[in-house]
């Protein structure tokens, strides 16, 4: 049995020395940029899409050291996401994991290039040939496929526009799942499925895992929410219940928290079942939907 908060710890560490290898300096010119990137990188973040991309990586017979340039590109595009949230003309945060935001620190124009500078170093990660040699290019190619697919216009992109159109207006359950499968599910749903495909993952090992990415995506999804609602401010670091203030699409807005939770627990009791093709392989996974239901943060 993998103790969780344990493996959580020695990931996060890992994928943390290698953002900080595959990340240039703030020595490098122009100076700004990379204090900018790294500012929002080094933040504190928990790693979670990294992890369970190496997670899935490990499930189907892959190593942490297979997937490295893959975890750090994922934890890249994640955070330029944030960083473009935070701006003024998406939800004007003040604050994220519990200090200034890149916009507040460095400026909105410096804040915008700073994230398009992420999304572009999370892609000269993935497309530099050398960090793949025991993978034929067909299969690295697909995966740069389906990561720029996930993040953009028919996946989070797509999603997160679709979620500042439905402010203030009446939504039904389906179309609070659509936005949720796009807005934060594809990204979690592309970074389990890819770890698969790095790893070496078999197609029925892949389908298996990529199904366990959706439900997994949409249960994180929902305990945002729900911390939205009820979390610590401290413990998130950033300001609360300004879902419910602008009226935004949430679970808890639409169907309570009772039923929230049970929502929650639903996708992850999906997840679970998702994995047993897999069998004892992944038991990690198992345990890591399990920490997504029960996190405080």
């Amino acid at each position: 049995m993998v103790e969780i908060q344990r493996y959580l710890q020695q990931q996060k560490a890992a994928v943390d020395e290698a953002l900080a290898h595959y990340l240039p300096s703030e020595e490098h010119y122009p100076r700004a940029i990379f204090e900018a990137m790294r500012y929002s990188v080094f933040a504190g973040g928990k790693r979670v899409r990294p992890i369970l991309a190496i997670a899935a990586a490990e499930a189907v017979g892959g190593s942490v050291a297979d997937v490295l340039p893959l975890a750090c590109a994922l934890e890249c595009i994640h955070t330029y996401s944030l960083i473009h949230d935070d701006l003024p003309a998406l939800d004007n945060d003040d604050y994220r994991r519990g200090r200034p935001t890149n916009h507040k620190v460095f400026g909105e124009a410096n804040a915008i290039l700073a994230g398009d500078a992420l999304l572009t170093i999370a892609f000269e990660l993935l497309s530099d040939i050398r960090y793949w040699p025991h993978l034929v290019p067909e299969r690295v190619v697909q995966v740069i496929h389906e990561v720029a697919y996930a993040i953009g216009t028919f996946g989070m992109i797509g999603g997160q526009v679709v979620d500042l159109e439905m402010e203030g207006q009446d939504i039904d359950l389906p179309a609070l799942q659509d936005i949720h499968a796009h807005k934060t599910g594809a990204l979690i749903r592309i970074s389990v499925r890819s770890g698969a495909l790095l790893g070496g993952g078999t197609v029925s090992d892949v389908a298996a895992l990529s199904d366990y990415g959706t439900h997994i995506g949409l249960a994180f999804q929902i305990m945002d929410d729900i911390l939205d609602v009820q979390g610590d401010e401290q413990l998130m670091g950033k300001t609360l219940r300004k879902d419910d203030e602008r009226q935004k699409a949430t679970y808890p807005r639409l169907l309570g928290l009772v039923e929230s939770k049970t929502r929650a627990q639903a996708a992850v009791a999906a997840a679970i079942a998702a994995l047993e093709p897999i069998g004892k392989r992944g038991e990690v996974l198992h345990q890591l939907a399990q920490y997504i239901i029960t996190r405080d943060t």
